[in-house]
């Protein structure tokens, strides 16, 4: 029975850690370092993913926390949420995003005092989106603007400023791009909320507009940071440069479908569709960087950038096809002990404003 326990409260942290922001989260330290010139640099990568899990951790804990009966309309019964499937308390998710904020902060000043300032200053601004007055979640294009600040520039800089002091122009203009295209793709989670922001006045930029401009809005994100990150990567290749731009293609193809009316499950897989294309690109930028440093042929960097460019519009073309497939799931005590095969109709799926 407690090794049960254990496992159930292992689940729950992991559900917390949203796997596939944590993914996302992962990605943008990676390409700091690999815009450092550390790309092969593992022990660093490591050290540096420790306060940004941790900080991802307390901020999902403390937006739970401050959403939960707007949760409770957006997610009936979605076991990836703890408070609202009983399979953990607010007690619980206070101590955890306490626990992790002096975790994060702790080992991010460990790395150098600027990687524990910029946490400091992370910690605050999520805070500040979640929980009153400030309640920058409540402000439209302006949560848009915030939480790129924790998910983007967070990981990216901590791991920048963890490999060299010295931040440079083009590392800038590079963090511009990434910052400017997570704004593109952050503002479609907005639809899967748009039944319970509406209804707790949560002023969303799509309760605000409407889907077309939150489409055309979301498609100049996804344009001006497509070219600016092409602008600020080194020796750039030409499939590198094709890679991007068909994804990009792809991206506003499903934009401009998604800006008519449809059903909630197509709505749901052009989403799902167009965060795996974001996802693609930020790795066919990271294996850019990495094989330019080991000083890789033109050739072979090219090999690799179709490889992975077929890899993303494969999962892409799944996704919009079929929809996001349920991941992890919890299941609380009681229903594991008392619920009957076939007790519970289908759940809907996971899902955060981290899928992007």
């Amino acid at each position: 029975m407690l090794d049960r326990q254990i496992t159930d409260r292992i689940r729950v942290l992991i559900a917390l850690s949203r796997p596939a922001v944590a993914v996302l989260f992962a990605l943008y330290v990676a390409l700091g370092l690999a815009q450092a010139g550390h790309a092969e640099d593992r022990p660093l990568l490591a050290e540096c993913l420790i306060p940004v899990m941790a900080f991802l951790l307390c901020s999902v804990c403390v937006n739970d926390l401050s959403d939960r009966v707007i949760d409770q309309v957006n997610l009936p019964g979605d076991r990836n949420r703890p408070l609202i499937t009983a399979t953990a308390g607010s007690r619980e998710l206070v101590v955890t995003a306490v626990v992790s904020a002096a975790v994060a902060l702790g080992s991010a000043f460990v790395l150098g005092p600027r990687p524990g300032l910029l946490m400091l200053a992370a910690l605050a601004v999520s805070a500040g989106y979640s929980l009153r007055p400030i309640r920058l979640a409540d402000r439209g294009a302006v949560a848009a603007l915030a939480l790129p600040a924790c998910y983007v520039a967070l990981p990216y800089l901590l791991a920048l400023t963890a490999a060299r002091s010295a931040v440079h122009p083009r590392d800038l203009l590079m963090l511009l791009g990434l910052y400017t295209g997570f704004i593109g793709r952050i503002l479609l989670k907005d639809f899967r909320d748009v039944r319970g922001d509406a209804l707790f006045g949560k002023r969303t930029f799509l309760v605000r507009h409407g889907r077309r401009a939150t489409c055309l809005f979301s498609a100049c994100g996804w344009i001006i940071g497509t070219c600016v990150i092409l602008a600020a990567t080194p020796r750039r290749t030409p499939a590198l440069v094709c890679s991007y731009l068909l994804c990009l293609a792809l991206a506003l193809v499903i934009l401009r479908i998604l800006a008519g009316e449809v059903g909630h499950r197509r709505e749901e897989a052009l989403i799902t569709g167009a965060a795996a294309i974001g996802r693609g690109m930020l790795i066919l930028q990271l294996a850019h960087l990495a094989t330019d440093q080991a000083g890789w042929e033109p050739l072979a960097q090219s090999t690799v950038t179709g490889a992975l460019l077929a890899l993303t519009l494969a999962q892409a073309a799944g996704m919009v096809r079929h929809g996001p497939t349920t991941g992890l799931t919890i299941a609380s005590l009681r229903e594991e002990t008392t619920a009957s095969p076939g007790e519970h109709g289908p759940s809907r799926t996971g899902r955060h404003a981290t899928r992007v």
